[in-house]
């Protein structure tokens, strides 16, 4: 591993150039201070040869192992699909390179207690996308909630009311698999709110939830509603789908036929509910804020929504994400969102699972191995 300086330019590489890669590509590229783009890999040569055209990238690989091998990177970006993660961010810390690898961390507790503990053995620095932590808005809600502004806390809330087309699995045989997806509309889509909810409410105790597919053909859910007890004693409920209809867009021919041309989701919406007083969000934006001698905060969030569209969202949280992260291997610190804090929406998602499959309640933590 490469000693590297407050000063020192990092080597940089993507490994996957699917949906979510311009998300790094592009703030690394025009907005990240200290990072110069090396390479870029994707099993795909034609995909991977337009990515890197399209950012400028030198290098282009098919093979990972020769990507993490090239001696001019020192860190990477993970954008493969959510069940290789784990694999390839131990793989490159074990040739001494950092990786930021893209939510969620992997599928399984055990691969994701392995990538914690390889990367700490070995001195690498690994960062988790939940970009949503970077909003002002989230953070201060979530202040507001940990010093008790609202009291005693009641309920948490997220309703996460997405859509998704057969289309849109259809497009990629990993999509909507337990193998690779590891899950459906809270493993993929609804990570990101579940985080939200229990970094904010600070921690799941029990849950009862039901999960299946009720309208895609897919092999993991695209529906689930739980019951929850937050560690803090108050209680909550989470919804989340992909399944929900919450807009769309249709023409009419002559004989009175309906054509529906686009189908949307809705905004998330969150609620937090204490003794003495109330925060709602939907989407980013507070539409109900009673908490007794706090004004209400003129914020909302940055990265817009991706109830409908995965590339609907804004790279806002991405650049200060990325930019912390090379920090973070220039001053010899962890990033902002660590392994350990990148671990406990998996750890809820896959309690979830475990209740629908056994209809019993789960408390955490769940038994790994």
């Amino acid at each position: 591993m490469r000693t590297i300086g407050p000063n020192d330019t990092v080597g940089y590489g993507i490994i996957g150039c699917g949906v979510i890669a311009p998300w790094h590509a592009g703030p690394l590229k025009e907005h990240v201070q200290g990072a110069r783009l090396v390479a870029c890999c994707d099993e795909v040569p034609e995909k991977a040869r337009q990515f890197a055209e399209k950012f400028g990238i030198p290098k282009v690989y098919t093979r990972m192992d020769e990507l993490i091998a090239d001696p001019e990177i020192d860190a990477v970006s993970v954008c493969l699909p959510s069940g290789m993660h784990a694999d390839t961010v131990i793989q490159a810390s074990n040739a001494g390179k950092h990786a930021m690898t893209e939510k969620p961390m992997d599928i399984t507790l055990l691969k994701i207690d392995e990538m914690i503990r390889v990367t700490r053995q070995n001195g690498t620095r690994l960062g988790v996308i939940f970009q949503r932590r970077t909003s002002p808005l989230w953070q201060k809600v979530r202040e507001t909630v940990q010093s008790r502004k609202l009291g005693k806390m009641v309920l948490g809330d997220a309703y996460l009311k997405y859509y998704r087309s057969q289309e849109y699995y259809d497009s990629g045989a990993w999509r909507g698999t337990w193998a690779l997806d590891g899950g459906g509309a809270l493993m993929n889509q609804g990570v990101h709110l579940v985080d939200i909810l229990q970094w904010v409410m600070g921690g799941v105790d029990t849950l009862f939830s039901f999960a299946d597919h009720l309208a895609r053909d897919i092999e993991v859910e695209d529906t689930t509603v739980s019951a929850i007890r937050f560690k803090n004693g108050a209680f909550g409920t989470l919804e989340g789908t992909t399944s929900v209809i919450g807009s769309a867009e249709w023409e009419t021919d002559v004989d009175g036929n309906v054509n529906v041309t686009k189908w949307g989701g809705m905004d998330h919406r969150l609620e937090f509910h204490g003794d003495r007083g109330t925060i709602m969000v939907d989407g980013e934006k507070i539409v109900k804020w009673v908490v007794p001698g706090v004004p209400e905060p003129d914020l909302t969030g940055g990265d817009g929504s991706a109830a409908s569209d995965p590339r609907a969202i804004g790279m806002r949280g991405h650049i200060i994400q990325l930019q912390d992260f090379l920090d973070a291997i220039r001053e010899g610190r962890d990033p902002m969102v660590t392994g350990e804090d990148g671990r406990p929406a998996v750890e809820i998602i896959l309690s979830i699972y475990q209740s629908a499959r056994t209809g019993q309640p789960v408390r955490l933590p769940l038994t790994v191995g």
